[in-house]
């Protein structure tokens, strides 16, 4: 039986060309940095599948080139970055790997609520820069306390539930909002639903937890961070287009809400002259929410687990797009 063919966009580094050569004619790709659309519809031609990351944009014009494409495998829990209504027509499976960085992305998002509302960040650059000229007093570099406020959970799937999980020891009491009420997760961790603008105006930590959707895009605006707490702190590990980074901006520069802490940004990566590298009421991060060991491995694995179960014919728990099963049965996949 001949081997699929399969282009791995990136270095995969927790497996080996090795491993890789065992199940698929593989053609591997080693750059680190995002791979061009003109080189992507070059090497996608002939392919069977391919393994990805979420900087690999499968769009319309380059699903046109892949003509003979069956399998989109990402390394990504999100998927903003393939045409899934497209791929799903024309008969391409697709799948992720969410289940992978839950923990860590939960554990970074309390991180860096944490760095914003304690000031760390820029309490470090004081100190390295030489700016620390006092000795100790108690106005100096003040900070909110956790225990006794509300944090505003945006989006409680996979992600947003551990985040309510991991802040348990706080003292927070925590609200949440989603396009579905949940009852069974209300009950086990004892917090409550509320609609978007009513968890905006009492929250004093905000954490958005949401996919990409065309319901997501822009969901806070200037009307929405307009409702926060001149006190309140936003915190994005989402995706940088469910916020409107102009009105952001606007609203830190006025001091109408008192800081953000982000993960992601309306177009990655930012420049040192972005107006948010400005401001010393943010915390900014390139985009490494899901950046431990353990997730990535796991992201790695998942995968290349996903690509082969296809190919030998099995749906994988991850797969995003189960109606193409109408369109392109499995044992249509079956090359191992």
């Amino acid at each position: 039986m001949t081997k699929p063919r399969v282009l791995v966009t990136h270095s995969l580094v927790y497996i080996g060309k090795e491993e890789l050569a065992s199940r698929f004619d593989v053609e591997q790709l080693v750059s680190e940095a995002p791979v061009k659309e003109r080189e992507l519809k070059e090497k996608l031609k002939g392919k069977d599948g391919v393994i990805c990351f979420l900087t690999d944009k499968f769009n319309l014009p380059v699903l046109d080139s892949a003509s003979e494409l069956k399998v989109i495998s990402s390394v990504s829990a999100g998927l903003d970055h393939v045409d899934l209504k497209e791929a799903t027509r024309r008969g391409i499976y697709v799948t992720n790997t969410p289940r992978a960085l839950t923990d860590s992305v939960a554990e970074f998002a309390v991180a860096t609520l944490l760095a914003i509302a304690k000031r760390i960040p820029e309490a470090d650059e004081i100190v390295r820069s030489g700016g620390w000229k006092g000795g100790w007093s108690l106005t100096y570099m003040l900070g909110p306390e956790l225990k006794g406020k509300t944090l505003g959970i945006v989006g409680l799937g996979r992600i947003g539930s551990a985040v309510a999980r991991k802040v348990g020891g706080f003292g927070l009491r925590v609200v949440y909002h989603d396009i579905v009420e949940k009852p069974e997760i209300e009950n086990e961790l004892s917090i409550n639903f509320m609609p978007l603008e009513g968890l905006l105006a009492e929250s004093d930590f905000v954490v958005l937890c949401v996919s990409l959707t065309d319901q997501t895009r822009g969901m806070i605006g200037a009307h929405q961070l307009g409702m926060m707490k001149k006190t309140a702190y936003l915190v994005n590990v989402s995706r940088g287009p469910v916020v409107d980074e102009k009105a952001l901006v606007k609203i830190l520069k006025e001091g109408r809400i008192a800081g953000a802490a982000l993960d992601v940004f309306a177009k990655e990566p930012i420049g040192k002259s972005h107006p948010l590298t400005s401001l010393d009421n943010v915390v900014l991060t390139p985009h490494i929410a899901s950046a431990t060991v353990e997730a990535r491995r796991a992201m790695a694995l998942r995968a290349f687990d996903n690509i082969t179960s296809l190919f030998k014919g099995i749906a994988p728990t991850d797969l995003a797009n189960p109606e193409v099963m109408k369109i392109r049965p499995l044992d249509q996949l079956k090359m191992l």
